[in-house]
């Protein structure tokens, strides 16, 4: 069965972070698409987000021009990095760790895969990005350089959204929040998760909102369920 009916046939998706949970469900779901034709997997070996250098490479080094780019990539914890629950904790290397990744790695990856979508049909670029991201929408406060790199990937998908439409009226540019997912990056906190997705779940829901997307949405923050989330 195909699930992305709304491509032309014979689609190229490209994954960037395949390594990941909700990258690897993705790059399955779509190998398993009858409509896609290839399925260019690309990890932390193949392109790494921090090295603008090895981000070009991998877009140089496609053979055939992609349909679908999806950046399921985003760090939350890890060495020296983790969510702050109070400004005394923050630190100028978290923040520069966070934006890398969550922020500029992104935008690297639009400037470099962009301007191989092709014209004339619906193509899409998407990135992973969070509710926590929204300004509005932020109640609880805390999380510092991670809210903040999301709020800047909000921004700067808006942003190439309105640049693509001139260049490529049919292409959509989409940020999503794929809800809370049993992945790596979530994992310390399943506690205090009331509805917890598997990576399989998430890719699913969020295949089938990329579906459904059309260039009037395109610089929007959707969730798995297709809403758009405030900015």
């Amino acid at each position: 069965m195909t699930r992305l009916s709304s491509f032309s046939p014979g689609l190229h998706a490209v994954i960037i972070g395949a390594g990941g949970g909700i990258g690897r469900a993705f790059a399955d779901r779509l190998a398993a698409d009858s409509g896609v034709a290839l399925v260019t997997r690309l990890t932390r070996v193949d392109l790494d987000l921090t090295d603008p250098a090895s981000i070009t490479a991998a877009a140089a080094a496609l053979t055939t021009p992609p349909d679908l780019v999806i950046c399921a990539t985003g760090v939350l914890h890890g060495p020296g990095l983790f969510p702050e629950r109070d400004l005394r904790q923050l630190s100028a290397t978290a923040f520069a760790q966070a934006f890398a990744i969550n922020a500029t790695g992104p935008a690297l990856v639009a400037q470099a895969f962009l301007p191989l979508l092709p014209k004339g049909r619906k193509t899409l670029f998407a990135a992973l990005s969070a509710r926590v991201g929204s300004i509005s929408d932020n109640r609880l406060g805390g999380w510092h350089a991670y809210r903040a790199s999301k709020a800047a990937l909000n921004q700067i998908i808006r942003t190439i959204a309105i640049e693509q439409a001139r260049k490529n009226p049919t292409s959509v540019v989409l940020a999503l929040h794929p809800g809370t997912v049993d992945s790596a990056l979530s994992k310390p906190f399943h506690r205090s998760v009331k509805t917890l997705f598997t990576p399989g779940q998430a890719a699913a829901q969020l295949l089938g909102v990329i579906d459904a997307a059309t260039p009037a949405q395109s610089g929007l923050l959707l969730d798995w369920q297709g809403e758009a989330i405030p900015f």
